[in-house]
């Protein structure tokens, strides 16, 4: 049977977001001879994924490897890319804590050499005592580590990190998120088997260790961005239509399900598309409480109750001698605020100025705290004296700052959220059927850009074919991104590096 539609009786698709997974999921439509009509909220397609710019600076907004297992993600990369506009980058980067940089992941003479006999001690004999007297209660993340590696490496190498993070402090995290990050992991099996591994073991041995990690990807060389924006310009030559700046604020449904999509621009004008099908990466709570008619009081709550950690990235110009070969480099320092610094420069030359270089500052906030409201020109300042006080470059040598925010980079996975999202699922999926969420804020699933974008794939093979997938079970394991070996696939956890935090603490 044929799937090919004649323009006359097409269905009127309408697509929510044009980041990765909007995007592709028009894309596809595209390549089925379907044409959609895109609704960007933002001035700019990529969602996380863009590629900001300021005065001829290039920022890459939480940083993206492009390498993935999954087959048909690829592909669509090198359809829109072609190769020569890739390239192929080393991975690398490094932890910092107590005045110094460790290499990441950790190697064992630098571990050992950075913290020295004596702590390198302290750090065993707190070890051997925690497999003496173990922490009671093994729940948390905070128990968790420090019955596997003790407290001391415990504090230096997992506490102010997550607290910077999530927002929250390990010691009120599930211990499920330590069993994904970690995976059985201890100070033996972290510093032993690396050493007998190169040392003691077999050539298979040191084999397995080497290559354990990805060594290298590939990058657009204009940034994430890059891949977004000719996307688009493919789709408009395709006959869709990518609108921006269009909000949307309802949608309007019968019993068959929606019928349109009602958005608003800057100007408060309203305007109504026509909607047989609709594609959703807009948050999904978002989506829900967007129903016209609404949706019943207890399916509100449980939309009201999903929420969102945000992120701003305070980008620095340095001259290209004071940048690091990292791609990033994790701030373990409980001295300062920032959790994370980027060399954009490491990742490609393409997005910073000959001789010069531009490290984006990270910060994992909640939109309409403290630090979200700062004016740009308190954070830039707040950025340049964290570089000094981590000794990573003169503050004085900075010659330019830009901030970059971005609200609702990470969903939040508060205890009960599975609960609250399958309320929302079932709801939609009983009522309003032909509403199809995808990617990571528009099912509230903490994916990287490659499963976000699969999601949209296997949606647009439903509506085209009718092909039943079931986009809920894709999934990744915090290591997926890194590691060389088969992905487990779904197991019905958080799926990426992400914990659960108690939903009592989050307002």
């Amino acid at each position: 049977m044929s799937n090919e539609t004649s323009p006359a009786d097409a269905p009127e698709i309408v697509v929510i977001g044009a980041g990765p997974a909007g995007l592709t999921a028009a894309y596809q439509l595209s390549k089925a001879n379907r044409t959609c009509t895109i609704l960007e909220a933002t001035d700019v397609v990529g969602g996380i994924s863009q590629t900001a710019e300021r005065d001829g600076w290039r920022f890459d907004i939480g940083g993206h490897r492009f390498f993935t297992k999954v087959a048909p993600v690829n592909a669509f990369w090198h359809e829109i890319l072609n190769q020569g506009e890739f390239l192929l980058r080393p991975r690398m980067s490094r932890i910092y804590y107590q005045g110094k940089y460790y290499d990441y992941p950790i190697k064992p003479l630098n571990a050992l050499r950075n913290l020295g006999p004596v702590e390198a001690s302290r750090c065993v004999i707190s070890y051997l005592w925690a497999k003496i007297r173990p922490p009671k209660d093994q729940s948390t993340l905070e128990g968790y580590v420090v019955a596997d590696y003790g407290r001391r490496l415990y504090e230096h190498f997992f506490k102010t990190y997550n607290e910077k993070v999530w927002g929250i402090s390990p010691s009120k995290l599930s211990s499920d998120f330590g069993a994904q990050r970690i995976k059985g992991m201890s100070l033996f099996h972290a510093v032993w088997e690396p050493i007998r591994a190169q040392y003691l073991g077999s050539r298979k041995d040191r084999s397995k260790q080497v290559t354990s990690l990805i060594e290298e990807f590939e990058y657009p060389k204009f940034g994430p961005g890059m891949m977004w924006e000719t996307c688009e310009q493919l789709l408009i030559r395709a006959g869709s239509e990518v609108e921006f700046e269009r909000q949307v604020t309802k949608i309007n449904r019968i019993d068959a399900g929606a019928t349109s999509v009602v958005t608003v621009d800057d100007s408060g004008n309203e305007q109504v598309y026509p909607a047989d099908e609709v594609i959703s990466s807009m948050p999904f709570s978002l989506l829900v409480k967007a129903m016209d008619p609404p949706a019943p009081a207890e399916v509100i709550q449980a939309a009201e109750e999903l929420h969102f950690r945000d992120f701003l990235t305070v980008a620095l110009v340095v001259p290209e001698e004071d940048g690091f070969p990292d791609n990033w480099i994790y701030i373990h320092s409980p001295d300062v605020k920032v959790g994370r610094i980027q060399n954009f420069g490491s990742w490609s030359p393409y997005l910073v100025k000959d001789d010069k270089t531009c490290l984006g500052l990270e910060y994992f906030v909640f939109e309409g705290d403290d630090m979200w409201t700062k004016d740009d020109e308190d954070l830039i300042e707040l950025a340049r004296r964290e570089l000094g006080v981590l000794n990573l470059v003169n503050p004085d040598a900075v010659e330019a700052g830009y901030v970059v925010r971005m609200p609702k980079a990470y969903p939040v996975y508060e205890e009960g959220y599975q609960k609250r999202v399958k309320v929302l699922r079932d709801w939609l999926g009983e009522n309003v059927p032909n509403v199809h969420p995808v990617g990571r804020n528009g099912m509230h699933k903490y994916n990287n850009q490659d499963h976000s974008m699969l999601t949209a794939m296997l949606t647009v093979e439903n509506i085209v074919e009718g092909a039943g997938h079931d986009i809920w079970s894709v999934n990744v394991e915090a290591d997926y991104h890194e590691e060389s070996g088969t992905p487990k696939g779904d197991t019905g956890g958080t799926g990426r590096d992400a914990p659960v935090l108690p939903a009592r603490d989050r307002t």
